[in-house]
């Protein structure tokens, strides 16, 4: 079943909606179509292109901010499924989760030092920084900003979604 990505009016991501929600909110003007599929639903008198994105009208207020906890899934969703030190997409079972200063230094499982990486550039790393190993990260890692960052990895990945959700 197809999902649609929800933009608050300030075009930040809200949350996943179906495709039957989304024409509701379409229909009684709550919301405005931002990205359509090149395929229609059809009806009696009407026909409506299938929704991928939409932006609400009016202004949602979030009360408090969401504190997400690190998680293999979701550093690897921060990440693209990239290899932070290469640049590889290897795949989801090939990836790991490295501690940029390893847990028997100190480092904390927080979103500021943990990064995905393939299994290759993990071995190679060990038990050192990057700067012991000669390797250089290629994005700082941090929490990330956006409020359905966990709904959209139970949704799948879209390409149309992606200049929404990641800026």
């Amino acid at each position: 079943m197809q999902r649609v990505l929800v933009l608050n009016a300030t075009y930040e991501p809200l949350s996943v909606i179906s495709v039957q929600r989304a024409v509701v909110l379409l229909l009684k003007e709550k919301a405005e179509l931002v990205e359509a599929a090149t395929e229609y639903l059809h009806a009696a008198c009407t026909r409506v292109p299938v929704p991928l994105v939409i932006r609400l009208v009016y202004y949602v207020r979030i009360p408090h901010p969401v504190m997400l906890t690190p998680t293999r899934r979701s550093v690897a969703l921060r990440d693209r499924y990239t290899c932070q030190y290469c640049g590889q997409t290897p795949g989801r079972n090939m990836l790991t989760i490295d501690h940029v200063i390893p847990r028997s230094r100190g480092g904390q499982t927080t979103w500021d030092n943990i990064v995905a990486a393939c299994r290759a550039c993990n071995m190679r790393k060990g038990d050192r920084t990057p700067e012991e190993a000669g390797m250089k990260l290629r994005k700082r890692p941090g929490r990330p900003h956006y409020l359905a960052f966990l709904m959209f990895s139970e949704a799948g990945p879209r390409d149309v979604w992606e200049k929404y959700i990641y800026g």
